[in-house]
């Protein structure tokens, strides 16, 4: 069975950094396409950034140039590497991991910006 396992959510000031992981265990193969959403309160959940196998990668618009999303294949784990937070990107964020199989979410982590 396969279990995605997020970490490095938690509190920091606007301005501030924090850096996302997740990783997949169970036997999942040639995933596709790894993802970051994030759902705010009474908000729809929205992608964040994705990455595809080979590398090449899409954010929004709200996060370009602030959010890096980076892959390990042969370890098959996502990191968001997140910096110049603001307090709107407060959010419970979810990865998300596909092949042609299936596809996968975490449990979510809370990134949670004072300002």
């Amino acid at each position: 069975q396969v279990q995605l396992v997020e970490s490095g959510g938690g509190l920091v000031q606007a301005g501030g950094s924090l850096r996302l992981s997740c990783a997949a265990s169970g036997s999942i193969f040639s995933i596709n396409v790894m993802s970051w959403y994030r759902q705010a309160p009474g908000k729809q959940r929205e992608l964040v950034a994705a990455i595809t196998g080979r590398g090449r990668t899409n954010y929004a618009d709200s996060v370009k140039g602030r959010f890096t999303i980076s892959r390990d294949n042969a370890k098959n784990t996502v990191t968001l590497q997140m910096n110049s937070l603001k307090p709107e990107d407060t959010a419970v964020y979810y990865c998300y991991m596909k092949n042609e199989y299936s596809d996968y979410w975490g449990q979510g982590t809370q990134v949670t910006v004072s300002s």
